[in-house]
């Protein structure tokens, strides 16, 4: 469970090229994935051993400066709300500004690590004019050149010292239950599915995106077993946050998703696998956290014989190349398909839980890769000679062989489907890697 950082500041003041950079040094070297970073905004890095989530603010701001303005504020709002420190970037070369001076009055008030950062000092000079910073208020300043990076480390050194330690809570019973967390963007039937659940109307449902409070989660029983189900349904109704919705799902569904087991991604059909919820989906893939599609209001399609195969189909060329998860077509007004719903989730998170013995994959698998062995590159010949599943809460798989460095994407591809098959992994992210024998 890690902490979330976000970056705040004005438009071009050079936050997503700090972001950038933190993140990708990670994931070139964690998330060797195939595919791009879908969502711009939302990455996860670590520094000295302390790994935490950073969310880039600026990026979902659209529209022209005097829009900026009072989208500004609310971005900054939300980032104290969310986030266990704040990171506020302003630009050595334009000075403090008149919008920096209004963040600073927000970031002022805040219990929580605020760290100033200057941006753009490459030389000794801007490190002088940095000095009209301490005018905001906030105390000492921090400069760097995100650009090349100088002055991060000890930025990144105090920020990691200033998170709060994350204590995992343990259930009362000493055994922690798994977590389902519904999520999915505002309005496409999130609340509607937990209470047509639980019988129950805990959450007051209306048509006007933002009417659930917070995330809640509610203790739950079906098929004799017992889950936390969390409701994101996410965008608390504060007279400071209107408009901005769509910051305000992703950073409550990064929350939700990082705490849960499996994600229950509700879409609803009259809209289809849109943008937002490929982020959240990606979000989820990225987490390693199991999967499962939920289309909602299937009831208001016009359906033929093949309607459900071609919806099908258009949503898992989408998730490519993550596809073997399960989608479930439901409507919460007629109760159709609910249950089979959870019924899936639960079998998603024993899928996710699932551990396989050694002895079982080495047999099973060391056949099939002896007829289909890595493609030799460069003259050189792979040879995989062992198997095992690393003991890590997902399933983690590692293949011992003498050259790893030889093995290319599409083959980890094909192991990895080879798993898929033999020892049903869907709904859950699997990760295959090639260690030295």
């Amino acid at each position: 469970m890690s902490n979330i950082v976000a970056i705040v500041g004005r438009p071009n003041v050079g936050k997503s090229t700090f972001f950038n950079r933190l993140i990708q040094r990670r994931e070139a070297i964690v998330d060797a994935v195939s595919g791009v970073t879908r969502d711009r905004h939302y990455g996860k890095s670590d520094w000295n051993g302390k790994e935490f989530s950073l969310i880039d603010t600026g990026g979902y701001v659209k529209g022209s400066d005097d829009v900026f303005e009072e989208e500004i504020d609310k971005q900054v709002v939300l980032a104290i709300e969310e986030a266990d420190a704040i990171i506020f970037m302003v630009d050595v070369e334009s000075g403090v500004t008149g919008m920096d001076e209004e963040v600073a009055d927000l970031l002022r008030k805040v219990k929580k690590p605020v760290f100033l950062v200057v941006n753009k000092v490459d030389n000794n000079k801007r490190a002088e004019d940095a000095v009209e910073f301490y005018s905001l208020g906030l105390g000492e300043y921090y400069t760097i050149a995100s650009i090349n990076g100088s002055g991060t480390g000890d930025l990144l050194d105090d920020l990691v010292k200033a998170l709060p330690e994350k204590v995992e809570q343990v259930e009362e019973e000493g055994e922690a239950l798994p977590r389902f967390a519904v999520v999915g963007r505002p309005n496409a039937g999130k609340s509607s599915f937990i209470n047509a659940l639980i019988g129950k109307d805990r959450y007051i449902v209306t048509d006007i995106a933002g009417t659930t409070r917070d995330s809640i989660d509610t203790k739950y029983n079906r098929f004799g077993f017992d889950f936390n189900l969390v409701d994101t349904a996410g965008i608390r109704k504060k007279s400071k946050v209107k408009e901005d919705l769509e910051f305000y799902s992703v950073m409550r569904s990064v929350r939700a998703i990082e705490h849960s087991d499996v994600c229950l991604i509700v879409l609803d059909a009259t809209r289809g696998f849109d943008g937002q919820v490929q982020n959240i989906f990606w979000l989820a893939e990225r987490n390693r956290k199991g999967v499962v599609i939920l289309v909602n209001k299937w009831d208001l399609v016009e359906k033929d014989h093949k309607t459900t195969k071609e919806f099908e189909k258009v949503i898992r060329k989408q998730m490519e190349p993550f596809t073997d998860v399960p989608i479930v077509f439901m409507s919460v007004l007629t109760k159709q398909r609910i249950y089979k719903a959870i019924e899936t989730a639960v079998e998603v998170y024993k899928n996710r839980s699932k551990k396989i013995k050694t002895s079982v994959l080495n047999d099973t698998l060391l056949p099939i890769i002896e007829n289909y062995p890595p493609p030799a590159y460069k003259g050189k010949f792979v040879k995989i000679k062992y198997i095992m599943q690393l003991p890590t809460p997902q399933p983690q798989f590692a293949f011992f062989c003498n050259l790893p460095q030889y093995v290319r994407d599409p083959y980890k591809r094909f192991l990895e489907n080879k798993l898929r098959e033999i020892f049903d992994f869907q709904g859950v992210p699997i990760s295959v890697y090639l260690r030295k024998k």
